[in-house]
C-alpha cells in the first residue's frame, strides 16, 4: 500500500491501550488530590481513613460535576430553529378512524433546541449525575 494511503487513526488495540491509560491517569489524579487533602486534614503522622476517603469522594465529584454538567445542558441540535435541520422532518399516517399517529411527538423536543436535561424522559434521569 502507498505511504499516503496509510491509515493515521490508531487501530482498535491501540484505541483500548490509549483509553486505559487515560483512564489510569485520571484515577491516579483523584487518588493524588485525595491523597493531598488528607494530608491537609492531617498535620503528620498517619493518615485519616475517613479523611482520605472523603477527599477522594470530593475530588471525583469535582471531577464529574466539572465534566458532566456542561453537557446535561448543551443544546442537543444545533441546527435546532434553522431551515436546515434535518430533525423537522416529521412523518404521519392515519388509518380509518384511529387516532393519528406522527414522529413529531419524538423528535419534537430535539427541533426545538431542547437538552439533554430538558428530554421527557431522560430528563429525570440527568438529575441525579452532578453538575
Amino acid at each position: 500500500m502507498a505511504r499516503h494511503t496509510a491509515s493515521m487513526s490508531p487501530s482498535g488495540g491501540a484505541r483500548r491501550t490509549l483509553l486505559r491509560a487515560g483512564l489510569t491517569v485520571a484515577a491516579a489524579g483523584a487518588v493524588v488530590a485525595a491523597g493531598g487533602a488528607a494530608a491537609s486534614a492531617e498535620p503528620l503522622g498517619g493518615t485519616d481513613p475517613a479523611a482520605a476517603a472523603q477527599g477522594l469522594t470530593q475530588a471525583l465529584h469535582t471531577a464529574t460535576s466539572g465534566g458532566l454538567g456542561p453537557v446535561k445542558h448543551i443544546k442537543l441540535d444545533p441546527l435546532a430553529g434553522t431551515g436546515v435541520d434535518p430533525l423537522t422532518n416529521a412523518v404521519g399516517t392515519q388509518v380509518a378512524d384511529f387516532k393519528p399517529v406522527s414522529t413529531a411527538a419524538v423528535t419534537g423536543p430535539v427541533t426545538s433546541g431542547s437538552s439533554l436535561s430538558e428530554l421527557p424522559l431522560v430528563g429525570g434521569v440527568t438529575k441525579v449525575l452532578p453538575g
